[in-house]
């Protein structure tokens, strides 16, 4: 696995994190997504990176800026970086993969799941699938 590492085409035009085609997996903890990303690996996803907390809040997190002023952002990146930031701050750690052909996003929430993600977002063209359900 390699080091996440955050690059201009990772955003929107406004700077906030959107990875097009990728889904951001965070898991309780640096066991868990490790251990996820070497299941993602041994299914032959070869394009998972690994980012701890501190990699999370200083480089996705900051994207966030002050998109919201003045006014709150019409789309959902804002209130999912805002998300993200919450579960880095209790010490998640995620993985970053590139989509595939096949994947869809009931199947990637399934994989995810399985492997012990608490949340996950499939950045799309003009949408991000949430696709871990969270507790009310």
């Amino acid at each position: 696995m390699k080091p996440f590492a955050l690059d201009p085409s990772m955003t929107s035009a406004a700077g906030t994190f959107y990875p097009t085609g990728y889904v951001f997996a965070l898991f309780a903890d640096e066991a868990a997504a490790r251990s996820a990303g070497q299941a993602l690996q041994a299914q032959g996803r070869e394009d998972v990176a690994h980012a701890a907390p501190d990699a999370i809040l200083q480089h996705v997190v900051r994207t966030l800026g002050n998109a919201d002023e003045p006014l709150p952002s019409v789309g959902a990146e804002g209130v999912i970086v805002r998300r993200i930031a919450k579960h880095a701050s209790q010490g998640a750690h995620a993985l970053f993969l590139k989509a595939q052909d096949g994947d869809s996003p009931e199947s990637l929430g399934t994989l995810l799941q399985s492997l012990g993600a608490v949340a996950a977002f499939y950045y799309r063209r003009l949408v991000i699938e949430d696709l871990i359900p969270q507790p009310v």
